[in-house]
């Protein structure tokens, strides 16, 4: 194991770890009880594996500008629950309709569609509860920033938008510009709001922010342009998950439209402007730097 991996496990450990302390069964203030079906089914879904890349963006972008770090991780698990309820939604009949998530059976074939639809409402809705509950040790101006921009991050504008786009592809191929607007709301807004949380945990300048937003905007479309092609080359053992799904479902991606060459290149040249542009901060930079890397050659 790199010191990289190393890194990026530790934090998925103490996240998982912090994710099994939200979702348990005691309750909060103001909360009346937890239904320990629905509990059960929240949990599944967010503890059912996974590299929590979203969460280690978070901390390591907060780390380059010396925010709190146990602020960090609860929004990393913040948005790890949000991310989670949209994997669970997505999996649902209605949706994708898959059946494996991570190897594992999606929420809907181990517990019910209902169960699953209120596991991913409740998901949803506690990502906003952890970020506002005083737990999370910011500033009120921080936190409204977080809740603002995780909204815009997973709503109309954003993921849920994208969904609908990407439901929408089914039936007609958007063009290369609709492809890439698709997918940065679908994929990269989430990787997007990762990097730039920790700006504004950390309380950086303006321009910082926006330097770390765009830097993942371009994490995001590598992260789902190598997504592409591995549902092209690898097979759902490795994947855990169906492989060859786009290809089943007649959906356009940049990888079907230009080539497997064409993108390896892509996935090159998206690392080399990731990396160009958060260079400034020297040594500061360099576990985002790796993590760029990490997500274009990934294989799973």
């Amino acid at each position: 194991m790199t010191p990289f991996e190393a890194k990026l496990t530790a934090t998925a450990k103490r996240t998982e770890e912090l994710l099994n302390e939200l979702l348990s069964t005691d309750t909060r203030p103001q909360e009346t009880a937890r239904p320990t079906h629905l509990i059960e089914a929240m949990h599944y879904g967010a503890l059912n594996g996974g590299k929590r890349l979203r969460p280690f963006l978070v901390v390591e972008s907060a780390a380059m500008f010396g925010g709190d770090r146990e602020a960090a991780f609860r929004i990393g698990a913040a948005l790890e629950c949000l991310h989670s309820y949209s994997l669970v939604h997505d999996d649902l009949p209605a949706m994708d309709d898959d059946k494996l998530r991570r190897g594992k059976p999606t929420v809907h074939i181990a517990f019910d569609e209902a169960t699953a639809i209120l596991a991913g409402d409740a998901l949803l809705t506690y990502a906003f509860d952890i970020i506002a509950a005083p737990e999370t040790a910011l500033g009120d101006r921080a936190r409204i920033e977080l809740v603002l921009a995780l909204a815009r991050a997973a709503g109309v504008g954003g993921m849920a938008g994208g969904q609908a786009l990407d439901l929408a592809a089914e039936k007609r191929s958007p063009d290369e510009q609709g492809i890439i607007t698709l997918q940065a709301m679908k994929t990269g807004a989430l990787i997007r709001f990762a990097c730039e949380a920790g700006a504004i945990i950390a309380s950086a300048r303006p321009e910082d922010r926006m330097r770390l937003r765009r830097f993942g905007e371009i994490v995001g479309r590598a992260f789902q342009l190598a997504d592409d092609l591995l549902d092209l080359t690898s097979d759902a053992a490795t994947l855990g998950k169906a492989a060859g799904k786009d290809a089943a479902r007649g959906k356009g991606t940049l990888v079907a439209l230009k080539g497997q060459d064409w993108a390896e290149a892509e996935l090159d040249r998206l690392v080399e402007e990731a990396t160009d542009l958060i260079a400034v901060y020297g040594d500061r930079a360099a576990t985002l730097i790796d993590t760029a890397r990490f997500v274009a050659k990934r294989k799973s």
